[in-house]
Order: C-alpha cells, then structure tokens, then sequence
C-alpha cells in the first residue's frame, strides 16, 4: 500500500483552505448540520453493520453506537462550531523597530492535521468541522470496528462539498488497516501533525513510531480525592457521575481515594455505584469495610495492576490515604495527566491540590466528566491533551492554529 498520492492531495487542497472566507466555511459547516439529520437513516444503517460485529457487552459498544438523538448532537455541535468566532488572522503581538520594521505574529492553520481513532465515528464530524473552521484539512484513520460509520460520514461530508465546489480533498479516509496507520506516521512531507484519540496502547504506538509531531489526548486515568473536611453528598454525587456517567470516554472516574479519617462514610460513598452494578477494587482498608456493605458480587481486593487503569467500564478502584500529601503523591505516580478532582472544603488542602497534582484539568467539588471542550465553550473538542507542549486540555479551535510573522519594510537593509 502506498499512500502518499492521498497525503499529497490532501496537502495541495489545504492551500485552498487559505483562500476561503469565514463566511464560506460557516455556511458548508450549517449545510452539513443540515444534511447530517437528513441523513440520519443511511448512516444509521451503516453504523449498523459495524455494530453488528461487536459484543454488545464490549464497553467500546457503547462508543461505537450511533442514534438519532446522537446524530442530532452532533449536528448541534456542528453548529456550534460555525456560530464561533475564526480563530485565523488575530494579530498575537505586533510591534515597530527602531529601524522602521513592522512586525505582526497573526494566528494560521496547521495545515494537515492527521487523526487516528478507534471505535468512535462521532470523531470523524468533530475532527472536519473543528479542523474546516480553523482552516485545517483532516486526514482520518479510524479502526476497522467503526469503517462502515465513518465511510459513510465522509460521503455525506464529501457530498456537501461538492454543493460549493470544494476539493473533496480537504478530508480524507484512510483504509482501517493497521499499514495505513504506519504509513501515516512517517508521512513528514505531508502531514503536519496527528493526534491518536483511543486507548493507551494507541496513544504509546502513535508516539513510539510517529516521525509526524504528536499531541497525545485520550487516555484518561482519573481519580477523585475525597478529603477528610469533604461533604458527604457532593462526594457521593459527583463519584457516581464522574464514574456512571458514560464509562467509556476518558474523562470517566477510574480510582476513588478516601481520606482515612473518613472511611466509616465509604459505604455512603459508593452507595450509588451499585445500582450501576460498578465493580469495586479496593484496597485492605476500604475492603474491611465494605465488606458487607456493598454487594459481594462487585466488591473484590485490589491487586497492584488495579490502579493506573483506565477501566472504560463499570469498574473503580478504591484506596485509603492518610492526607492530601499521599493523595497527590499516589496521583503523580498512577495519572495521566488528564483530570483528577478532589472534594474538599479545606482551603489549604484545596490549593496544596491544585498546585501540586499535573493534568491538564484539575477540579474542586465537582465531577471530571466536565472535561469536554463544548462544556469548556470552545465548541466541539478534537481531543483532551494530555501533555504540555502547544496544547494542554480541550484541544479546539484554537489549538489547531500555530503562528507565523508579518514583516513589512521600505527597503531596510541589515548590515
């Protein structure tokens, strides 16, 4: 398989990006909302087909499945996204040297942008909508279990553009075969950047063999910190959703940490959990007293492989800590890097925790499932940045531009 005649249309259609207006690339974003929900019955049908393919008691199933209420979601996201300001041409920082040199650092696009994905069709709208309207064009390689989905979402993408005359070009799928994937990551001439969204096996093959610069997002091994000063309710609440919510995204509740003063109040805690049927692992302290407290049949002893998992599933490990210290000392070794909480109405231990504990998003008395660029109000998100260089959290439009410099002189000569 040799790709590069694909990459290299997509390259030389991203220069027409350059040459189009907000104005255009809103008005093809509003007709794709449009032709999404309209055709939400063909799409639905080849979703389907991949559906059919996967045990419904897979946690990706969850991922992979498509509805019209999701369907119209996404067209509402896809709104969102053209209701949004441009984040092309800002001037950063200007400037006039004392010689007469005038300078401007403006925002641009990427250019290529290349994402990798598993079972999760919904990415191939967010991944052209959000890389269209920050002047970017998309390069898609999703996994096999999703193929048929997404081939059909990029048809119908394709066929709104064709309506305005666009190079098709812009965004392309890949064959869901892993050798597309290897000659995507050393496509150099080609694409400017990928990002893996998927598990972290995905996530560690992209960055090890990628000569392509990488952003990691995805893996998401969140816990949440209940200190000794907590409020029983909030703590309760906000468990139940970061962990229920939906276990198969990254910002789901992996490992709960209990302050040990407050381990008589754990049963309360993961009360709620049981009515999902959430598997506990829990250390020999919080074991000793949920015992009997929590159905049998989901309590289980951790192990040492229990913790620095991301379950995407309805499983959840649980440890006692003697004080904020070896809370954050655990997170450091066990995270991420992607959200982590603590519940708390002490204000040292509060800003102790948010000094000290690295992710991209750190919260206070309320639930990781918040990490969502849309929640965020950057419209719909590219993926979670889980590292520190260019973008960190919610990547959305802003994070697909970089910048160049505008100089402008009258015939200033350097000696």
């Amino acid at each position: 398989m040799n790709l590069n005649n694909v990459f290299a249309a997509v390259k030389k259609a991203s220069r027409s990006l350059n040459c189009m207006t907000d104005e255009t690339i809103n008005k093809i974003l509003l007709a794709l909302a449009d032709e999404t929900e309209a055709q939400a019955d063909f799409i639905l049908a080849e979703n389907q087909k991949d559906l059919d393919k996967m045990d419904k008691s897979n946690p990706m199933y969850d991922r992979l499945l498509l509805t019209n209420e999701r369907l119209s979601g996404i067209a509402s996201d896809i709104r969102n996204v053209a209701s949004l300001p441009s984040p092309l041409g800002k001037v950063l920082k200007e400037s006039v040297r004392p010689n007469g040199l005038s300078l401007k650092r403006i925002s641009v696009p990427i250019g290529v942008v290349g994402v990798i994905y598993e079972a999760r069709p919904n990415v191939s709208f967010d991944v052209f909508s959000i890389c269209l309207k920050s002047g970017n064009a998309s390069i898609l390689k999703g996994g096999t279990d999703a193929h048929a989905s997404n081939t059909a979402i990029v048809s119908v993408i394709h066929s709104v553009l064709d309506r305005f005359g666009v190079d098709k070009n812009i965004v392309a799928l890949l064959p869901a075969g892993r050798e597309a994937t290897g000659e995507m990551l050393v496509a150099v001439d080609y694409i400017d950047m990928i990002i893996p969204r998927g598990s972290a096996g995905l996530i560690n093959f992209v960055r090890d063999n990628a000569k392509v610069p990488v952003i990691e997002t995805g893996a998401g091994v969140c816990h949440l910190y209940f200190d000794q000063s907590g409020d029983l309710k909030i703590g309760s609440d906000v468990i139940f959703n970061g962990k229920t919510r939906r276990v198969s995204v990254c910002n789901a509740l992996d490992c709960l940490l209990v302050h040990e003063s407050r381990l008589t109040d754990l049963p309360a805690l993961c009360h709620r959990l049981s009515e999902k049927n959430v598997e506990l692992f829990a250390d020999e302290k919080a074991y000793s007293v949920l015992r009997g407290n929590y159905p049998s049949g989901l309590l289980n002893k951790a192990t040492s492989e229990s913790f620095g998992k991301e379950f995407l599933d309805y499983k959840m490990a649980v440890k006692v800590v003697d004080s904020v210290e070896q809370a954050i000392e655990h997170i450091a070794e066990y995270s991420s890097k992607h959200s982590e909480a603590i519940v708390s109405a002490d204000e040292n231990s509060i800003a102790m925790f948010d000094n000290l504990v690295d992710a991209a998003c750190v919260y206070t008395n309320t639930t990781t499932a918040w990490t969502d660029g849309a929640q965020f109000g950057l419209g719909a998100e590219i993926g979670i940045s889980t590292q520190k260089m260019h973008a960190r959290g919610p990547m959305a439009l802003e994070e697909l531009t970089t910048y160049k410099w505008i100089i402008k002189g009258n015939g200033q000569v350097r000696s």
